[in-house]
This record gives structure tokens, sequence and C-alpha cells, in this order.
């Protein structure tokens, strides 16, 4: 009668796959438990979500790179010059809160108030130099009829300023937050301010390139760059440690990251005409290069909290802990990926922009993606353990690191694979 009654048994529910089980549990222990995971993933996905808004944004706006020859060249350093901004500053906000020296002070030493005002200053003078590597980079490669050097600068220093306001509104709100409640701020910073990097860039772009060509246009041009290296200058050699600490320590990487970053921007201009017949591809752009860099930057915020905090060593061949967090972040990169893929195509055929089709537009997004995501990661770890081991700060230098990388090299993957197969000509 026993053996009868198991024989009649329904079978036990089939349970996950151990390999699906460790990647969960890895996940969660990568990202700080089932509440910490949620919150990375949700970052992961209002990043690409909003990054594919800002494509579309793109994708539209694109009649104005041909009204003014050389814009585009800027626009990938303009965006990951907010985001580098932004990125280290929490970055170094979630620091302070991992060692308890964090206080929310409207005091104007307080580290809070250091901190913001070195941001403000770098976003500033930086957004001068992006001008000027973006005009050289027109000049080298040949862009013809590019607009003059200062009308850049106009464009950048009144756009950079724009969105500043806000994505460190932002930083602040979530520092906040994680205190607030409990959050581990290096889980969502990189997502959360690349998203607003991409979305608010773009917008502040095509708005301030409306000044040119105005009454005045050259003499507040130049007055904006004269004020921008004055604050420079005063981030350099002013009263406040923190702030000549951050602007010493921050401008040498943040412009090399602009260098590097024009590059892609090169890549984007050379194949212009292409683009304008398939801005589908202009709609994924920056959602593949934005995800990348929020996937890197996660890993390279950890590495950097932990270095501070003694748990993991500067090893030349990364330790077992750094080697799963970055598996798992290469599984999450296939359904960030795909999400990309599918959400780039269904938003350039709802707002009437061509698209090469659904099966196409996936299957570049992985392919190109997990190329550009096994890149980055590596950059991320030793971007950061150089930096932690030649006594800089390593949440100064491992976000600039890693996003300057992935904009270059995720657009020369993604143009490059696109060229295969989708691009015309």
């Amino acid at each position: 009668m026993p053996a009868e009654r198991r024989a009649q048994r329904p079978p036990p529910p089939r349970r996950a796959s151990a390999g699906r089980a460790w990647l969960v549990r890895r996940a969660r222990a990568l990202l700080g438990g089932a509440a910490a995971a949620r919150h990375s993933l949700v970052a992961l996905g209002f990043n690409s979500t909003t990054s594919i808004v800002a494509g579309v944004v793109l994708g539209s706006i694109i009649g104005i790179f041909d009204r003014l020859p050389g814009l585009l060249i800027m626009v990938p350093a303009a965006i990951g010059l907010r985001g580098n901004i932004s990125t280290a500053f929490g970055n170094r906000l979630s620091t302070s809160i991992h060692t308890g020296q964090f206080r929310l002070s409207r005091r104007r030493r307080s580290l809070l108030m250091q901190n913001l005002e070195a941001s403000f200053i770098l976003s500033a003078a930086l957004s001068v130099g992006l001008a000027v590597v973006a005009k050289l980079g027109a000049i080298a490669f040949g862009v013809e009829g590019s607009v003059p050097v200062h009308s850049l600068a106009l464009i950048s220093i009144t756009a950079g300023l724009l969105s500043s306001l806000v994505v460190h509104a932002v930083t602040v709100v979530l520092a906040w937050a994680t205190v607030r409640f409990g959050w581990d701020l290096d889980n969502v910073i990189a997502p959360v301010d690349s998203t607003f990097g991409d979305v608010l860039t773009l917008p502040s772009l095509w708005l301030t390139s409306h000044l040119v060509g105005m009454p005045g246009e050259a003499l507040l041009a130049w007055l904006l760059i004269a004020a921008s290296l004055a604050v420079f200058a005063y981030g350099l050699f002013g009263p406040g440690e923190i702030v000549r600490d951050v602007t010493r320590q921050s401008w040498p990487i943040l412009l090399a990251a602009v260098c590097v970053q024009t590059l892609a921007g090169v890549i984007l201009e050379q194949r212009l005409d292409a683009l304008v017949v398939l801005p589908a591809l202009l709609v994924l752009q920056p959602a593949f290069v934005s995800s990348a860099g929020a996937l890197g930057g996660i890993l390279s915020s950890r590495l950097a909290s932990r270095l501070h905090l003694g748990v993991v060593q500067p090893t030349a061949v990364p330790g077992r802990g750094p080697r799963r967090d970055a598996l798992v972040l290469v599984g999450l990169a296939v359904a960030v990926y795909l999400f990309d893929g599918a959400a780039a195509h269904g938003a350039a055929r709802l707002t009437g922009l061509h698209s090469p089709g659904l099966l196409p537009m996936t299957a570049l997004s992985l392919v190109a993606g997990l190329i550009s995501v096994a890149f980055v990661l590596v950059i991320a770890y030793y971007g950061t353990i150089l930096a932690y081991r030649f006594r800089l700060d390593p949440d100064i230098y491992g976000i600039p690191a890693v996003t300057s990388s992935v904009d270059f090299a995720g657009s020369l993957v993604l143009i490059s694979l696109a060229a295969g197969f989708v691009l015309p000509g």
C-alpha cells in the first residue's frame, strides 16, 4: 500500500538548474542581497529605457548635425563627461558613507559642498577642453565647414551647466536616500547618473545650439570661456582642500577621457550619411554604450569601496571574488542587450525612424554588447586597482577609464558589426 501511494504521488516540482541557482546567488552576493539586487536591476532597466529615449532624441535631431558640421563629434564626449563627473562625485560620496564620514550639510567647507563645488568647476572647465578637442578632431579628420571653436565652446559650456544642475541634484538625493533607507550607493550610482547624463545632455546640446548665429554670440562665448578658465584656476589653487584635491586629480583623467570619447564622435561623424538613412542605430547607440558603462561602473564602484575598506587586495590577477562578480555582470549583460536591441527597434518604429528589423537589431546589440562588456570589465578592474596602487583615488579614476574606453571601443564595435549587415553602403 505505501508503495502504491508513493507511485501515485505527483512528481516533485522541477528545481532550477544548478547553474541558474548559482547565478542568482552570485548576483545577490555581488549586489548586496535580494533587495540591493532589485535596486541595481531596476537602475539598469531605467538606464536602458531612458537611454533609448535619448537615442530617439538623437535620431530625431540628426538634421542639426548637417547644419553645424563637427557638432556630432562632440556628442559622445559631452554625454560621457557629464556621466564621468557626476558618477565620480557619487562614488566619492558613497565611499564617505561606507567610511562614516558623510554628513548632509550646506556649510561651504563641508565634505558634501566641497565635492559639489569641485564637480561644477570641472564641468565648466572640461567643457572648454571638450570644444577644443572636438574642433581639433574635426580638422584632423577633414570635416568640411566645421563650426568655429568658440561656437562649440558656447554650446558645450551652456549645455554642460544646464544638465549638471539636474544630474548633481539627483546624485545628492541618491546619497541622502541611501543613508535614509540603507541602500548601497555603489549599486545604483553608475546606472542612474549615466541615465540622466544621456537624457539631459542631448536636449541641452540641441537647445543651446540655437545660440549659434545669434547677435552677440562670439562675445558671450568668449566671456563664458574666460569665466570657466577662471573658476578652474580657483579650483586648482583656492582655499578648499577637498576642492583642490578633487580638481587636481580629476582634470587629467577627464581630459584624457574626453579625447578618447571624441574618437567615438569621429566614428559617428564619418558614418553620418549612412546613419541618416538608418537612424535606428542612433536610437540604439546611447543605450548601447551606457549599458556597458553602467555594468563596468558597478564593478568599478564596488572595487573602489572594497579597496578603501581593505576587503579586496589590488592584485595583478583578479581574485575569486572579482572574477565571479565579472561573470555575473556578463550574465546580466545578456538580458540588458537583448532588451536594448528590441527596445531600440520598437522605439524607432513608433517614432517613424527606419529600422533594419527586430532580429538584426537584437542580434547586433547582443553580439556587439558582449564584446564591449568583456573589454570594459577588464578596464574597470585594472583601471581601479592601478589608481589605488599609485595612491590615487580610485573613485576619481575608475569610472572615467570605464566610460571613455567603452564610448570609443563600443561605438567602434557597434558600427563595425553594423556595417556588415545593416548599414547601407
